[in-house]
């Protein structure tokens, strides 16, 4: 069985901490894009698309061409919302790590750790969008890692700070895309409270759904 320690972050972690995150955003790609193709504006665009060409020219070979180029250009646009986001993340909490998460009150950054091999990481802080509840977050594990329960343990370390600093709740943000994710999620205890569409423009075009989780805890010393 492989040996999994989970510790604190390390100054000489923030390489692969950030790898491990862009690694981890970029798996959800093509199930966005398949998101976006099952949207109903989407099929109407590529029908009206193909329908109008067909009738005016007559061919299959324009209709065609023109939907498989609306399809390359609507991946173009998933990709691009990844990695704006990707480099957004990078730039700010994970350009230095040490100040937002070990240096502020109430927060706190993990790895995971395998033979001396960073292989999972999470981090919490004081939720902005739910005062008196901190925040679950860059909760990611090394695809060759998965099934081993590294992603469990992270979210038990999590419930257990902020249970230890006496907050009721732990709170945390998903996509509708992140289906295994969300299995874990409520596997572990958490309840789906709401989902929003996120306000960027690029976002809206795709319906790019977030869903809000919650996990309420007892102050008794118990695991929920």
């Amino acid at each position: 069985m492989t040996n999994i320690q989970i510790r604190t972050f390390r100054e000489e972690d923030a390489e692969v901490v950030k790898e491990l995150f862009t690694l981890a955003m970029s798996e959800h790609v093509p199930s966005s894009f398949t998101h976006l193709l099952k949207q109903p504006p989407t099929q109407m665009l590529l029908m009206c698309v193909f329908c109008s060409l067909m009738a005016s020219s007559k061919s299959f070979l324009l209709p065609i061409l023109a939907v498989t180029l609306l399809l390359a250009g609507a991946r173009q646009l998933v990709v691009y919302m990844f990695n704006s986001y990707i480099e957004t993340t990078l730039k700010k909490d994970l350009n230095n790590i040490s100040d937002t998460y070990l240096k502020q009150k109430d927060s706190c950054f993990w790895v995971a750790e395998s033979d001396g091999r960073v292989v999972g990481t999470v981090a919490c802080l004081p939720a902005e969008l739910s005062p008196g509840c901190l925040e679950l977050k860059r909760m990611s594990v090394r695809r060759s890692y998965r099934g081993l329960g590294i992603a469990k343990d992270l979210c038990r370390t999590v419930a257990n700070f902020t249970r230890d600093r006496g907050y009721p709740a732990v709170v945390l943000y998903t996509s509708v895309v992140q289906t295994d994710a969300q299995k874990l999620y409520e596997h572990m205890g958490y309840q789906k409270i709401r989902e929003f569409v996120v306000p960027e423009l690029i976002a809206k075009i795709v319906n790019f759904t977030l869903l809000e989780y919650r996990l309420d805890l007892q102050q008794d010393g118990k695991k929920n």
